[in-house]
């Protein structure tokens, strides 16, 4: 895995090589994109290289912004509901045709209550990811303040998801239930907008 930082936005030779697909996780200050700034945007469309992108205080970046509109390219994310949100309220773009590993894994892995990127990347990639850097880094820092460690688990964030998403289409195929997680994606868009609205948990469809 190589990882390259970048400041500002992809240039146009790294845009022009991501082709089919790319995977993306970002960090963020915390968890309310009216308060909380989003710092890091990771990205791999290989299975070699992740580029750590910390955008400029305008947030213009044209370039990463063209993969996220492309509707050729599919994204792929681990909890998308607020990944997107970020993207969408800072980059000002509408992000098209993606996929979320955690919805994938709570429709296909309905043997287990575990989700998260940390259990999907050791049970399908054999991989311990050390999580301790993403609940204690301010990602806001200047890019080179940013600490090897700290880059390697941004990095690793992105650099599984192809696999754990190949792995889990799998299972949902043979479960027939991937038309079900396509129809649930489509449904995500309209939660990302409740969100925005401000309407949160629990679900309003409740009685």
């Amino acid at each position: 895995m190589k990882i390259h930082k970048i400041q500002g936005d992809l240039t146009a030779e790294i845009t022009s090589k991501i082709k089919d697909y790319c995977s993306i996780d970002c960090e963020m200050q915390g968890l309310k994109p009216d308060r909380d700034k989003l710092s890091i945007v990771s990205l791999t469309g290989d299975d070699e290289n992740v580029y750590i992108i910390q955008p400029n205080k305008d947030y213009k970046a044209p370039n990463l912004v063209s993969i996220l509109e492309n509707e050729k390219i599919l994204k792929i994310f681990h909890f998308a509901r607020m990944d997107v949100h970020f993207l969408d309220v800072y980059l000002k773009t509408n992000v098209k045709n993606y996929y979320c590993t955690k919805l994938m894994s709570r429709l296909a892995r309905t043997w287990t209550q575990n989700h998260g990127l940390k259990d999907l990347t050791s049970e399908i990639c054999k991989v311990k990811l050390d999580k301790k850097y993403g609940s204690s880094t301010d990602w806001s820092k200047g890019l080179d303040s940013i600490s090897d460690n700290e880059l390697n688990y941004a990095a690793k964030d992105c650099f599984y998801l192809k696999k754990i998403k190949d792995s889990l289409e799998k299972i949902l195929k043979r479960e027939n239930r991937f038309d079900l997680f396509v129809s649930t994606m489509n449904g995500l868009e309209s939660r990302i907008k409740l969100d925005k609205a401000g309407f949160k948990d629990p679900d309003i469809f409740e009685h």
